[in-house]
């Protein structure tokens, strides 16, 4: 059985090139990534449930029951995403919440998945 062959010549006539350019795509896919773990989403949550909204490395290992050093892996991911700010004081590490970090990936993802102006109607998004 053959089926007939149809080409909607409307399908391929804008090219799709307005997306995310490779950099800030490879940024957005780093905070993903941190957030991705369920150890790093618990470790900002108590992060931000800290006095002063920081944190000392020695009090994170216990909530999850980790190592000192698997505990500071995850921190390093999660600073390298730039979801956290690290402060030395003394032997000890303090974490806290990057500033406006999460408010920016929360609009990041909304901008992602906001569909895009259609031509009838410039400049309004459905």
């Amino acid at each position: 059985m053959n089926l007939p062959v149809t080409i909607d010549a409307g399908c391929c006539a804008s090219p799709c090139d307005a997306g995310v350019p490779a950099g800030e795509a490879e940024r957005i896919a780093r905070v993903f990534k941190a957030l991705g773990d369920p150890t790093r989403v618990r470790l900002l949550s108590l992060i931000a449930a800290g006095e002063r909204g920081e944190a000392c490395i020695c009090d994170l290992t216990a909530p999850v029951g980790l190592s000192q050093g698997t505990v500071s892996h995850h921190m390093k991911l999660l600073a390298d995403a730039g979801l956290v700010t690290r402060e030395q004081r003394g032997r000890w590490a303090y974490y806290a919440l990057t500033d406006g970090a999460l408010d920016a990936t929360a609009e990041t993802v909304r901008a992602l998945i906001a569909p895009a102006p259609t031509h009838s109607q410039p400049g309004v998004i459905r």
